[in-house]
């Protein structure tokens, strides 16, 4: 018979077996596969292409994703302004409808757009699935884009909008880095600026061309998350019928292939200080797990409170706490683009943007440390699952990989790549970049936010080649190797040298000698003395603010226009128009009857 210290030993490493054994079974299932839930199942149903993934939630995320981001648009503002006629008035449902129904079914609808899609998103219980299936088809299909709602709604919210961007140097910033990275496409601001011409591109007229080149079954994709494949497929063949199978407008969307150039841009600005020290990243079609690591390394903020983090970024804000400074890689469907956001005060962000290039520098030169290895490499897993959980990035993910490579994205493929990434393939793309052009955008005090050059790193340079033309005949000449400028009467010649250094819009001109202009002033050409310069002047004022004032009234359904009678040589009372109109006629007709 066994005694009560030799079973109780026996229970306890029994107990110990297994919980090791399970442990060991955690490990396994952690480290081994990832859950087939974060996989989407794409289907062709009427034209339309469908991707479900089944969460086995109450609640469902259903959305519209077009091809129509900023880096589409054929004219600035067209994307913001077709964002804003969502869940507007229809041909079956008014505005105030759409509201009220989706509040007493508990649903939440959204509109937002990027530089490459545009989302039409519903949020609501499972069971309302019919509902917002026929909502989404019916905004798509049958918007009605009327003046009063443009003039009321969508150009009053346009124009807050880019009030608000305005005043965000980050925001600004980035958009500058996009600008200079690809100009053109992606290079297009997500918000027009308040200094965009947008009288002659936005109205409810292009707003509806736009929508009929872009909702259509080819250039858009159904997205839900939290719904089963069988009742997503059901309703989309009932209710996305009347979709058009190809675009119904004359309007061509802007496609070109996107191109990487880099460069510099500096804005003074008065409401913060923000820099953008961007490189190439990863894009969707050309994934690069590497950049995906070296983001995480750079990382920004820590992942453990009260900690400074392991990351590159997290350290260097560590000792300054009023900057801020983040790494991501922004993905689109042709090119990425890996971006260092830092704003705060002015002396802070350029310290902290040394230390950052530095950083990159050490990268390259292989010092990265094992430990700091692994952790980026957890961490950048880590950042692929979390944003391919439900929410708006996986929507939004899934979507633009339909609508521009015909699959969406797959975490599965991402973080397999990700665990192949070792030092040496870090160390080579840390290199790559910092050979590579650049691109630096700073907004805010340029007095003292750091130039490209002045970080060490390669931007583009304002080079000049060294010609020499006489104006006379346009021939090259022959001179001496300097840099001069020169104005006469005779020809004129003119002689501009290149040099190896960068040369940049603050100090290039102080190599180039003061210039001799003769100004000739348009008075004096027109044969005017100064003063009959003046009387003329004044009186074109005074008869344009009378037209204003006039175009004014009749906008406001009033005539304001005064009249005064001249009799013996002076000037009776100044009246109101129809007033003195009706007496005239009065006076008139008393005459006739004397």
């Amino acid at each position: 018979m066994l005694s009560r210290t030799a079973l109780s030993r026996a229970a306890q490493l029994a107990a110990r077996r297994q919980g090791s054994a399970q442990l060991r079974g955690y490990a396994a299932a952690a480290g081994s596969s990832i859950p087939t839930s974060f996989a989407y199942e794409t289907a062709d149903v009427a034209g339309v292409k469908v991707a479900t993934r089944d969460s086995r939630g109450p609640t469902t995320k259903l959305a519209v994703v077009a091809k129509a981001g900023t880096r589409y648009e054929p004219a600035p503002g067209l994307t913001v302004g077709l964002e804003e006629f969502a869940f507007k008035n229809t041909a079956s449902r008014s505005a105030l409808r759409i509201v009220r129904e989706a509040e007493l079914l508990g649903g939440q609808l959204a509109a937002y757009h990027t530089r490459e899609a545009l989302v039409i998103e519903a949020s609501f219980l499972r069971e309302d699935i019919p509902y917002f299936t026929e909502l989404l088809a019916e905004v798509i299909s049958q918007t009605k884009y009327t003046t009063f709602e443009f003039h009321e709604e969508v150009e009053r919210v346009l124009h807050i909008k880019q009030a608000r961007l305005a005043s965000d140097v980050s925001a600004l910033a980035l958009d500058a880095a996009h600008a200079v990275a690809f100009h053109s496409g992606l290079g297009a601001s997500l918000y027009p600026s308040p200094s965009t011409p947008l009288k002659g591109y936005v109205s409810e007229n292009t707003i509806a061309d736009y929508a009929g080149a872009v909702y259509n079954k080819s250039n858009i994709a159904l997205i839900g998350d939290g719904a089963t494949p069988q009742a997503l497929h059901k309703w989309t063949e009932q209710f996305f019928k009347a979709t058009p199978s190809s675009a119904t407008s004359s309007l061509r969307l802007d496609s070109k292939a996107s191109t990487y150039y880099g460069g510099e841009q500096r804005t003074s600005h008065t409401g913060g200080n923000a820099l953008v020290l961007a490189f190439p990243g990863s894009s969707f079609d050309a994934f690069k797990p590497e950049i995906a690591v070296l983001t995480a390394l750079l990382g920004g903020q820590p992942n453990v409170k009260w900690s400074p983090g392991f990351s590159v970024l997290s350290k260097a804000t560590s000792t300054a706490p009023s900057v801020n400074a983040s790494a991501s890689n922004l993905t689109y469907s042709d090119a990425g683009l890996l971006a260092i956001q830092i704003n705060g005060a002015a002396a802070s962000v350029r310290k902290t943007a040394e230390e950052a290039v530095n950083a990159l520098k050490n990268i390259a030169a292989g010092t990265i440390s094992k430990e700091d290895l692994t952790k980026a490499v957890a961490k950048a897993k880590f950042d692929a699952l979390d944003a391919s959980q439900s929410g708006v990035a996986t929507l939004l993910s899934a979507g633009s990989g339909i609508v521009q490579t015909g699959k969406p994205f797959q975490v599965v493929e991402t973080v397999q790549s990700i665990n192949g990434v070792t030092a040496e393939k870090l160390q080579t793309a840390a290199k790559a970049l910092l050979d590579g052009k650049a691109t630096v955008t700073a907004v805010g005090d340029l007095h003292v936010l750091p130039y490209a050059e002045e970080l060490g790193l390669k931007s583009t340079s304002l080079r000049v080649p060294f010609l020499v033309y006489n104006l006379s005949n346009l021939e090259p000449q022959t001179q001496t190797p300097e840099t001069a400028i020169s104005f006469a009467s005779t020809p004129v010649s003119i002689l501009l040298q290149s040099s190896n250094a960068t040369v940049h819009p603050n100090n290039h001109l102080k190599h180039i000698p003061q210039a001799t202009v003769k100004m000739v002033f348009a008075w004096k050409a027109a044969g005017l003395t100064y003063n009959r310069y003046l009387t003329v002047a004044a009186r074109v004022v005074r008869r344009s603010l009378k037209e204003d004032k006039r175009v004014a009234a009749e906008r406001r359904g009033e005539m304001d226009l005064r009249f005064a009678k001249w009799e013996n040589g002076k000037m009776g009372e100044p009246k109101n128009l129809a007033d003195a109109n009706a007496a005239a006629a009065v006076e008139s007709a008393n005459k006739g009857g004397a």
